[in-house]
């Protein structure tokens, strides 16, 4: 059974011009961003958060997780590239760093 449709490469340039930090990955049909957290616990509540995302859209991140650093890659492995599955988890993962790391100058 084929995966989702994928994006073109039109669509998915203009998504990332929309998605600061996102890149796409050297020889593979991904993007990935890096996360660097306050410390470890809030590296690992994005995570949580993300995980009940993933859950949700059935569409999951790969990740690596160092103490306050989380790396994020996205690809639709069953479609053999990006797909708005993708960027909806990208979303995901935006919001929930957004709302788990302090912005600099805010208290």
């Amino acid at each position: 059974m084929a995966g989702p449709p994928l994006l073109s490469a039109e669509a998915l340039e203009a998504a990332l011009a929309l998605r600061p930090g996102w890149a796409r990955v050297d020889g593979r049909e991904a993007i990935a961003k890096r996360f660097i957290f306050p410390d470890f616990g809030a590296a690992f509540a994005c995570m949580v958060e993300v995980a009940a995302a993933a859950e949700a859209l059935r569409h999951h991140p790969e990740w690596a997780n160092v103490y306050n650093v989380l790396d994020v890659v996205l690809t639709t492995h069953d479609a053999g590239g990006l797909s708005a599955l993708d960027l909806a988890l990208a979303d995901a993962v935006d919001a929930a760093a957004a709302r788990l790391s302090p912005r600099p100058g805010s208290s």
